[in-house]
């Protein structure tokens, strides 16, 4: 996933953290807020000490960012996201983290088709 679809600066990830709606299910907790000038979304990415050492953590990172880049074309574009993984998370395979998302991503309305 390219860097420009990366919420990168602290301040972006709190405003989203904060200011966003927030959807969960047993693997992660997803944060969501609109942003209509943007002319693709973004996407931050937090794994905590919980998950592992940090082999586990960036495991489950990589899971998730191939996740959301197969998800790329049916995500809405205008929208900044935070993926939280929770400590069940630990080990997650590739379908298993995308199965989750995609859950957690519907209960959102995060995609393009409004489900």
């Amino acid at each position: 996933m390219k860097k420009s679809y990366r919420v990168k600066k602290e301040a972006e990830f709190q405003e989203v953290f904060t200011q966003g709606k927030s959807c969960a299910n047993r693997m992660f907790v997803v944060y969501m807020i609109e942003k209509p000038e943007q002319k693709h979304f973004r996407v931050g990415i937090s794994v905590g000490k919980k998950i592992g050492n940090a082999v586990a953590r960036n495991w489950v990172k990589r899971r998730i960012r191939q996740s959301l880049t197969e998800l790329k074309p049916q995500l809405k574009q205008d929208c900044d996201f935070i993926v939280i993984a929770r400590p069940s998370a630990a080990g997650i395979s590739t379908a298993d983290a995308k199965k989750n998302l995609i859950h957690v991503l519907h209960l959102a309305k995060s995609f393009g088709d409004g489900s």
